[in-house]
């Protein structure tokens, strides 16, 4: 097993998008989470905010274990964002835990 960087890129103007698939990719992170194989998960706002409203965000950062870099992309391809057309490009790439 090891650890795998999903870095996605938001469409311009995907939030509606964004916020109706939200419920099914949320759901997906936690499955991996309760098994122990999702170290992080995120957003990145679009504006410096924790709450970026109207603003957006501009993409996400995962980092989850996987047998494979074949297996990691599988599963990002699957992603409910990617299907709601949230995500304009997403990046799979092992990823080093080495702090904290």
């Amino acid at each position: 097993m090891m650890w795998y960087a999903v870095i996605s890129e938001d469409h311009e103007n995907s939030l509606d998008n964004r916020m109706a698939a939200r419920p099914d990719h949320v759901a997906r992170l936690k499955s991996l989470a309760d098994t122990g194989r999702l170290l992080i998960a995120g957003p990145h706002p679009a504006i410096d905010s924790a709450d970026p409203g109207a603003a957006g965000f501009t993409g996400s950062l995962v980092v989850v274990e996987f047998d494979s870099l074949e297996d990691a992309k599988a599963w990002a391809d699957e992603d409910p964002y990617v299907a709601a057309g949230v995500y304009k490009h997403v990046t799979v790439k092992p990823f080093n835990c080495v702090l904290p």
